[in-house]
C-alpha cells in the first residue's frame, strides 16, 4: 500500500510548473584592452549597459535595497570580464572574517555572480568577491531550491580586483573560458547577483528573489544576453601534479584491551602522483586521478555521537566535486545509492574498524551533452589489502540526467562495485550494485519542490526486499512552508558504495511552518512550527516517532533563535547503550517514551565577538539528559578567527545501566597571514573515545590552485598524555595548463 501511494504521488507532481519573470542585461565585446585594477575606467565599461535596481530579500523582499549596486560585463577571446561598483552608506565599515578563499555566510561583506550557462535553471557556476579582494567560488546545483545546495569545495582558476572608497567598493572580476562549461551558440546564459552588505545587515539581488528561497535560486535569475555567441574555449587540458612525504609513529603504549604492550613502530613514506583535467567540447569535463593522495584534505570535525545510526560526513575530496550532484544527489538525506566517501575506505570484517584503502587510478567523465541532457560515468579501482583479505576492488556508476517541463529532471544510476578476480577465499561479496531511477521536481517559480525515487540493489543472494522507494514534496510560499514524505526501505536493501542509516521500515513525516512578519524593531520573522516523523514495520507497527512543537524567530541583526519541544517514542531491535560509554545496555525489545526540549542560538556574525549556542533538556530514553554546546568566536579582522566549540552531556539513568558526563573540547584556530598564506589549528578533547587530536595545517598558495601543504596530526591518550600516534606530511601541487 505504501509503494502505491508513493507511485500515485509520483505521478501527480511529474508535469507542475509556472511561468516567471526575468530581468536581462546586455554583454558586449571590449573594445580596449581591461587592465585588472578594480578601477572601471576602460572605455568597455564606460559603455557597457548597467545593472542597477538590486531588491532586498532581507529583511524584506518589497522594497528596493538602501545600498544599490550597479554591474556590468564585458569580454575578449579569453575572458568574460565582470565589474561592479557597490554603494554604502555614511562611514561604512567592512566584515571579513579571514583572507582565506571560499568564505560564507551572513558575517561578510561580498558580491557574488551566478552563470547558468545552459539555460537550465538547475545548475550555475558561483563566483564571489569581498571588499578586500578575497575571492570564492562554487556549485549550484538542483536549482538552488533550499539552502545547502551550494558548494564551495569546487576549486578553478580565476582573477578578481577590489578597490575602495568612501563612497562604494568596486570590483573587476576575469573569469576564463576555460574555468566554465557552456554550450557553444548559445546567446543566453541565465544570471544573478546578490550582495551581503554588513553595515545595514540588507542582502539584495539583482533579479528578486523571495525571502523564503535561497539567493542563489535558479528559479529567480535574470538573463545575460551575448552580442554574438562565445567561441569555443580551444585546447583546455590541466595537469595537476603532486609530491609528497609523510612520516609517522604509533604504538608504545599499553593495550588494555588485550592487556599488552604495543611496540613504537617508526615509518616514512613518499608519493608522487596526478590529476588531470581535459575539458571534451566546451560542456563535458574529463578528470583523470593517478595514485591520488589526500592527506592534505581537512579533518573531520568531531561530534559527540549519541545515536544508534552511522553518522555522515560530507565529501572534501577535490576529484570527486565537480558535477557532484549527477553522482551524490541521488536518493535522499540518509539515504543514498552511491556515497564517494565509500571509495578510499574499506571495512576490517574481522575488527568491524574501518581501514584507508589506496585507490589506484581512476577516471570520470561528467557534464552536459546538451540543453536537456546530462551525463557522468566514474571508474576507480582500488588496491588489494592482503591483512584483511581485501582483494582489488573496482568501483563503477554511470548517472545520466534529463531535464523535463521547466526545471525537473529525471534521473538513472548504476553502481557497481566488483571484485573482478572472484576471489573465493574473501569474506567480502564479490558484487554489489544498484539500479535507481530518479524524479526531482522543481516548479518555475519554485513554489513546488519534491523527490521521488526507487532503488534496488542487487547481490549473490537475490531478494525481493532490497529496495527503496520515497516520495517528499515541498510547498513554499512567503507565508507558508509545508513538507511531507513517505518512505519505505526493504530489509535487504544494502548499498555497500551508498549510506543507508537504517532499513527495513516505511517512514512518514509532515512539517509545517508558518510565517509572520511583524513590524518590530526587533523581530524580522516568527515561525511557529509543527512536524511529525515516524517509523513503522508490518511486524511491530510504530517502531519510533518524534512530535515536534516550536516556534524560530529571526532577527533583524542577523541572529536567530529557536525553541522546540519534543515528544519521542523508540523500540530498541538490539541492545543499546544511551549512554555511548560502556555502561550496560538497554534490552532489546523495549520501548520508550520520553519529552524534551531544545534551543538554538546563532549570534549576529558580523560582530567581533558573537556566540551560537544550543541546549536540552528532559527525559532521555528511561533517565534524563542535559545537554550543553556551541562555539564561541571572536574575529581578528582580517587575519582570521578564533572558536571553541564546546558540548556537554550530562545523562543520567536509573541503575543498573549507570551514567555518563561526555565532554567535547576543541579550540580551532583559523588565520590568515595573507591571502596566500593560511594557518589552521584544530584541537579536540574527547572523552567519548579517550582522545585528545592535534590537527595542524600550513598551506601555502604560491600561484593560483597550486600549493604546498604541511599537515601535522598527534593523537594522545588524555590521562597521561601518552602518545598513540603522530604524523607529518608536507605535499606540493601543481596546476600546469597545457
Amino acid at each position: 500500500m505504501r509503494l502505491k501511494l508513493i507511485a500515485l504521488l509520483s505521478f501527480l507532481a511529474f508535469s507542475y510548473g509556472f511561468a516567471q519573470e526575468h530581468k536581462s542585461i546586455h554583454i558586449k565585446e571590449a573594445t580596449d584592452p581591461i587592465k585588472l585594477d578594480g578601477l572601471l575606467d576602460e572605455q568597455s565599461w564606460q559603455s557597457a549597459e548597467k545593472g542597477s535596481d538590486y531588491w532586498m530579500n532581507f529583511p524584506t523582499d518589497t522594497l528596493l535595497a538602501t545600498t544599490q549596486t550597479e554591474i556590468m560585463f564585458t569580454y575578449d577571446d579569453k575572458f568574460i570580464y565582470v565589474g561592479a561598483k557597490m554603494y554604502n552608506v555614511e562611514n561604512a565599515g567592512y566584515v571579513t572574517p579571514s583572507l582565506r578563499r571560499d568564505f560564507r555566510g551572513a558575517g561578510n561583506d561580498a558580491l557574488t555572480i551566478s552563470f547558468d550557462t545552459f539555460d537550465d535553471n538547475t545548475n550555475a557556476f558561483q563566483f564571489g568577491i569581498n571588499p578586500y579582494g578575497v575571492r570564492r567560488e562554487g556549485l549550484v546545483v538542483n536549482g538552488g531550491a533550499q539552502r545547502g545546495t551550494l558548494s564551495l569545495d569546487w576549486e578553478n582558476k580565476w582573477l578578481g580586483e577590489v578597490t575602495q572608497t568612501d563612497e562604494y567598493w568596486m570590483v573587476e572580476m576575469a573569469i576564463p573560458f576555460k574555468s566554465i562549461r557552456y554550450k557553444e551558440g548559445n546567446l543566453v546564459w541565465n544570471i544573478n547577483s546578490y550582495r551581503i552588505d554588513s553595515n545595514t545587515g540588507e542582502r539584495s539581488v539583482w533579479n528578486p528573489v523571495p525571502q523564503n528561497f535561497a539567493l542563489y535560486s535558479q528559479a529567480h535569475t535574470g538573463q545575460l544576453i551575448w552580442d554574438k555567441p562565445p567561441k569555443k574555449p580551444g585546447v583546455n587540458i590541466s595537469v595537476i601534479p603532486y609530491v609528497s612525504t609523510r612520516m609517522e609513529a604509533e604504538g608504545g603504549y599499553l593495550d588494555t584491551d588485550n592487556n599488552s604492550d604495543l611496540p613504537r613502530t617508526n615509518n616514512s613514506s613518499f608519493d608522487a602522483g596526478f590529476d588531470a583535467k581535459v575539458a571534451v567540447g566546451p560542456s563535458m569535463n574529463l578528470d583523470i586521478t593517478v595514485n591520488p593522495d589526500f592527506s592534505q584534505v581537512e579533518v573531520d570535525q568531531q561530534v559527540t555521537n549519541l545515536d544508534r545510526f552511522e553518522i555522515f560526513f560530507p565529501e572534501k575530496r577535490q576529484f570527486f566535486l565537480e558535477n557532484a550532484d549527477l553522482f551524490g544527489e541521488f536518493g535522499s538525506e540518509g539515504l543514498r545509492p552511491f556515497f564517494s566517501r565509500r571509495i578510499g575506505v574499506s571495512r576490517d570484517e574481522n575488527t568491524g574498524v574501518n581501514v584507508q584503502n589506496k585507490i589506484n587510478f581512476g577516471a570520470r567523465l561528467s557534464g552536459k551533452l546538451n540543453n536537456n541532457w546530462r551525463l557522468g560515468i566514474l571508474n576507480m579501482q582500488a588496491a588489494a589489502i592482503e591483512e584483511i583479505d581485501l582483494p582489488q576492488i573496482n568501483y563503477t556508476v554511470t548517472a545520466l540526467q534529463r531535464k523535463v517541463f521547466a526545471r525537473s529532471n529525471l534521473g538513472l544510476i548504476f553502481v557497481n562495485k566488483q571484485d573482478f578476480a572472484n576471489k573465493s577465499n574473501t569474506s567480502f561479496n564479490q558484487y554489489n550494485r544498484v539500479l535507481g531511477i530518479d524524479y526531482n521536481l522543481a516548479s518555475a517559480d519554485n513554489k513546488w519542490n519534491g523527490k521521488f525515487f526507487y532503488h534496488r540493489t542487487f547481490e549473490k543472494d537475490e531478494s525481493l526486499n532490497s529496495y527503496a522507494a520515497s516520495a517528499n514534496l515541498i510547498y513554499s510560499t512567503r507565508e507558508w512552508q509545508i513538507e511531507g514524505l513517505l518512505q519505505s526501505v526493504g530489509d535487504e536493501y544494502n548499498p555497500e558504495v551508498g549510506f543507508a542509516r537504517r532499513n527495513s521500515y516505511d517512514r512518514s513525516s509532515i512539517n509545517l511552518q508558518k510565517n509572520f512578519y511583524p513590524k518590530s524593531e526587533t523581530l524580522q520573522r516568527i515561525s511557529p512550527q509543527l512536524q511529525y516523523e515516524g517509523y513503522a514495520n508490518s511486524t511491530l507497527g510504530v517502531t519510533d516517532y518524534k512530535l515536534t512543537a516550536g516556534a524560530e524567530l529571526s532577527m533583524l541583526n542577523t541572529s536567530s533563535l529557536n525553541i522546540q519541544v519534543n515528544q519521542n517514542y523508540i523500540y530498541l531491535f538490539g541492545d543499546f547503550d544511551p549512554t555511548r560509554n560502556g555502561n550496560l545496555e538497554l534490552p532489546e525489545g523495549s520501548d520508550y517514551n520520553y519529552t524534551n526540549v531544545q534551543v538554538r542560538y546563532q549570534g549576529d556574525t558580523r560582530n567581533p565577538f558573537y556566540v551560537n549556542l544550543n541546549a536540552n533538556a528532559g527525559e532521555y530514553f528511561n533517565g534524563n539528559r542535559i545537554g550543553l554546546g556551541g562555539s564561541i568566536n571572536y574575529r581578528v579582522q582580517p587575519y582570521g578567527l578564533v572558536t571553541m566549540d564546546v558540548n556537554y552531556n550530562r545523562i543520567r539513568l536509573p541503575e543498573p545501566y549507570g551514567e555518563a558526563d561526555l565532554f567535547l573540547i576543541g579550540p580551532r584556530f583559523d588565520i590568515t597571514f595573507t591571502k596566500k598564506l593560511f594557518w589552521t589549528t584544530f584541537i579536540q578533547y574527547n572523552n567519548q573515545i579517550d582522545n585528545l587530536n592535534i590537527n595542524s595545517r600550513i598551506q601555502w598558495r604560491f600561484k593560483p590552485v597550486s600549493d604546498v601543504f604541511i599537515a601535522y596530526t598527534d593523537n594522545y591518550f588524555p590521562d597521561d598524555f601518552t602518545n598513540k600516534n603522530r604524523a607529518l606530511v608536507i605535499k606540493v601541487t601543481y596546476w600546469l595548463n597545457l
